[in-house]
């Protein structure tokens, strides 16, 4: 009530709007006549013009009237469409980062082209995001011509691009795709193993065709990449066999502990589930490993230094992980118990190999499971632009989850020309079979005076169930749907041709208007094909285009298309979206939804009680009831199951905020590692960290105890012996201490990165570097993963599970970050560098797949040149352990051919 007399007063709020739009819109048109003055040739250096102002200090808005009518000029010359008013008041929407609501047939496609010029004179990019690969391709080629005429570079990313192309494509202007392939080229640039594989510039201003089925309907699903797992299993099998030679370290009989000096292989600590391996311990690892042909050479080299870890988790499975206590085997599979509930964690495994040595140990098969290697969500992907904007016939019914999510305001451009289209009220029919029957009874009525109809399905079933009901009676019609989507411009295209009856299922945003007696381009192109000349095109064209503006005036006599909806959807929006398929630029139409109590919709709002009164009325009958109030009971109902999806949606976006925060620190330290020259410097930064950790607490005891502490901190750590007598460490200050051990490894990565030349030596801790990371950030995700299956549990002792979620989250992430800084310094003090007659192995690009609705294979990205420069006689071997490339696999260079017609010819 407030609110009317609000609107009485001030006006509702899209006309306050459009108020503010109008003295910009007049300044556009005022300069019409400037626009019309210029030569072709002048138009390119009108926007040099633009581009300069802007570097002298001038800002977008003070450019906008004169950029907005020159590209409604260049259109008009281009394409012979010069923009209508409301078409203009759409580019401002966009320009400002809001979501314009334009009904369908009115033009969004041009109305975008005003903003997309404006804002790429920044030179930072403007992505155009579209729903399907035809609609980018499309639009790119339907727009190059007025974008050319202004001087701007075109570009569109399509699903079969390689990375040049692709890498092309985003260095232009303006750049068409899809939201998958922009999200999915993200994810990749971020798996990339150095600058050059990175395809996208930067996250500048973006606007998205129809938004609302992009950031709404298909944000539920996460993009996601994943690959199989290292093929690992037969190492877990061969360490097991070797790991119970060795032996554990005697401990004093009387205190329990282990001795100063003990005699053995390996010490346990039970309480932190460790396992510490002595100088003994190593060399008979060495002498295990070479005796069964495992290695050749040191264990400590790049390519055996992973044998190590193999070890310790064989041990813990075997010493500190107990069967039916910390696990049982059910089904031929290890089932983790929860140690405080006594439960079975059903798909939960243990991280970092743990789990496939407890396989190995209890002799079951060792599962290689498939890894996600990248994830993120379309919320989180799109918020990280500077501006987003977006375009819909129908966004303003989700208007508050735009604003709360995304920061967007919906603004409602009016029509060119006002909708004559009649909505009738709803048929509600007692069950599916009556209203089906009704439906076909009238198809059949329609077809037979010649006025096209649109059936609108929410489901391939029920599209296949009417197709084979009106086949029965002899209709001829045409079905639309995820079968026969290669023909879906085809199909709309024609279906407001005379006596067309078209079923399409879940017909939102297919970015073809449906012109009443038929689309005269999609004829012409039939008939002439895709070969043909400008010349031949354009004379079938006229010819054509003449019959179809006969059988226009025909139709539109008949009343124009008739829209028929077969059920309500959840979603004010889809129905929404349906019926503007009908009544564009002023043309007639016809709406009308059929319903029955056995649908979705009227089950969620509609008891059993409901529909027995209904019979005992006698509507079991078959006879439809008609009513508005009805019509207001389901938007009721509808807008309640709104509110719920739009609960469900924050909801997620929630957790995944949290994952979104720990991606991006990943990313961005990812980003730093490949341009650092000087990697070196983060691994003394991380050695200087542990011993400061481990200096804190032999201060605090400097006795026998603690000496031996700390040795053991850095044999555990750095597999590192100091190179004094024992008595003499005692006797140093904590600080000599530390300068002494900081300028040992110091001059032992010297030493390194002078054996191998400081490029080399760059390039391996770079090659480690992300190794650990992108593995560690892998299992990160899994972790997060089962994090948040458990968590929500804790919602019955009266827990808020995301606080839970987002603690914990927070606590793993950080211990995620320090294992990956301590895992590199421990590895890269380390491992020795050797000479080998060997030539170094080439890596092999693993397969991987990429989800979002749908599936598809591409070969990973490319992986660091190998190291150049003076090696000396020999090859180092400084190298990664991976599988070896077998012939007839990908080539790792990304160039798509197999390995022995590529470099390993």
């Amino acid at each position: 009530m407030i609110q009317k007399i609000l609107n009485a007063f001030f006006g509702s709020q899209h006309e306050r709007d459009l108020k503010q739009l109008l003295p910009v819109l007049h300044r556009i048109n005022a300069l019409e006549s400037w626009a019309m003055g210029l030569e072709n040739s002048q138009f390119a250096g009108q926007t040099e013009t633009f581009k300069n102002r802007l570097k002298q200090g001038e800002s977008l808005e003070d450019i906008l009237p004169e950029a907005f009518a020159l590209a409604r000029e260049a259109a008009r010359r281009v394409l012979g469409e010069r923009h209508y008013d409301v078409q203009l008041l759409g580019g401002i929407v966009l320009h400002h980062g809001k979501i314009m609501e334009m009904k369908t047939g009115e033009g969004k496609t041009l109305s975008s082209v005003t903003a997309a010029y404006l804002n790429s004179l920044t030179g930072k990019g403007v992505h155009i995001i579209t729903v399907n690969d035809y609609l980018a391709e499309r639009d790119a080629a339907w727009m190059r011509p007025v974008y050319q005429l202004l001087g701007v570079s075109v570009g569109s990313i399509l699903s079969n691009m390689d990375t040049e192309a692709r890498k092309e494509a985003y260095g232009k202007d303006i750049t068409y795709g899809t939201n998958n392939e922009f999200g999915f080229d993200y994810l990749r640039d971020n798996m990339a193993w150095d600058i050059a594989s990175k395809v996208q510039r930067n996250h500048h201003f973006c606007i998205i065709d129809e938004i609302d089925s992009i950031l709404i309907d298909e944000a539920r699903t996460p993009l996601i990449i994943s690959g199989q797992a290292e093929d690992d299993t037969r190492m877990f099998t061969e360490v097991n066999r070797l790991v119970g030679r060795l032996q554990e370290c005697d401990k004093d009989p009387e205190t329990g502990d282990y001795p100063e000096e003990p005699e053995g292989d390996y010490k346990i600590d039970e309480k932190s589930k460790r396992v510490t391996f002595t100088d003994q311990g190593m060399n008979n690892i060495e002498k295990l490993l070479l005796q069964g042909k495992l290695i050749s050479g040191s264990l400590f080299t790049e390519d055996n230094f992973e044998y190590i870890h193999y070890f310790t988790q064989a041990l813990k499975a075997h010493r500190l992980f107990k069967l039916d206590r910390d696990y049982v085997v059910q089904e031929g599979q290890v089932q983790i118990v929860d140690e405080f509930t006594g439960r079975i964690l059903h798909g939960r495994r243990y991280s970092d190999g743990l789990h496939q040595a407890i396989e190995a140990k209890e002799g079951i098969r060792i599962a290689r499971r498939n890894k996600t290697l990248a994830t993120i969500t379309f919320q989180n992907f799109f918020r990280m632009y500077d501006k987003i904007s977006g375009m819909t016939g129908t966004a303003d019914t989700e208007a508050k989850e735009f604003g709360k999510i995304y920061s967007l305001d919906v603004v409602v451009i009016p029509t060119n020309r006002p909708v004559v289209r009649k909505d009738e009220n709803d048929a509600i029919y007692f069950n599916e079979d009556f209203k089906f029957n009704a439906i076909c009874d009238e198809i059949q009525r329609v077809n037979e005076i010649g006025q096209p109809i649109l059936v609108g399905t929410v489901s391939i079933e029920k599209s296949e169930r009417l197709s084979s009901m009106l086949t029965k009676r002899g209709i001829r019609h045409e079905v639309l749907n995820a079968k026969n989507h290669h023909r879906e411009a085809m199909i709309v295209a024609e279906a407001g041709a005379k006596g067309s009856v078209t079923i399409a299922t879940n017909m939102a945003g297919r970015g073809t208007d449906i012109k009443l007696g038929g689309n005269p381009e999609f004829r012409t192109r039939k008939e002439v094909g895709t070969e043909a000349s400008g010349e031949e095109y354009e004379k079938a064209y006229k010819r054509i285009y003449a019959k179809t503006r006969l059988d226009y005036e025909e139709v539109k006599s008949l009343g124009g298309l008739y829209i028929l909806g077969t059920e309500r959807h959840e979603s004010r929006r889809i129905d929404n979206q349906l019926r503007g398929r009908s009544g564009r630029q002023g043309d007639p139409g016809v709406s009308r939804f059929f319903l029955s109590l056995d649908d979705d919709l009227m089950r969620l709002f509609a008891n059993d009680n409901m529909k027995n009164i209904m019979g005992k009325l006698g509507m079991s009958s078959g006879e439809p009831l008609f009513h508005p109030w009805l019509n207001k009971t389901i938007e009721r109902a509808q807008t309640r199951v709104e509110d719920r999806n739009f609960e469900i949606r924050k909801h997620l976006l929630e957790y995944d905020d949290v994952l979104n925060e720990q991606r991006t620190f990943i990313y961005n330290q990812r980003d730093e590692i490949l341009k650092d020259d000087s990697l070196y410097k983060r691994i003394l930064g991380a050695a200087e960290e542990i011993i400061d950790d481990l200096l804190a607490n032999y201060a605090s005891d400097r006795s026998e105890t603690g000496i031996t502490e700390l040795l053991e901190g850095l044999q555990e750590r750095f597999f590192y012996s100091p190179d004094l007598e024992r008595d003499r460490l005692l006797e140093m200050p904590v600080q000599d201490l530390r300068d002494f051990f900081l300028s040992s490894f110091e001059a032992d990565i010297r030493e390194k990165e002078d054996k191998v030349g400081k490029v080399n030596f760059n390039s391996f801790i770079r090659f480690e570097y992300l190794r650990l990371i992108d593995s560690k950030w892998q299992d990160h995700l899994e972790n997060l993963e089962s994090l948040r299956e458990a968590v929500y549990l804790r919602a019955y002792g009266q827990k808020n599970p995301l606080l839970e979620y987002k603690l914990e989250g927070f606590q793993i992430f950080d211990t995620l970050i320090q294992e990956i800084r301590e895992g590199l310094a421990k590895k890269v003090i380390s491992v020795r560098i050797e000479r080998a007659d060997s030539p170094r192995r080439v890596p092999s690009a693993s397969a991987v797949t990429e989800s979002h609705r749908q599936l598809g294979q591409f070969a990973a990205g490319s992986r660091p040149a190998q190291p150049k420069g003076d090696m000396g006689t020999g090859t180092v071997t400084v190298k990664r352990s991976v599988p070896k490339v077998g012939r007839n696999d990908p080539c790792p260079c990304g160039s798509g051919k197999k390995y022995k017609h590529c470099h390993g010819s």
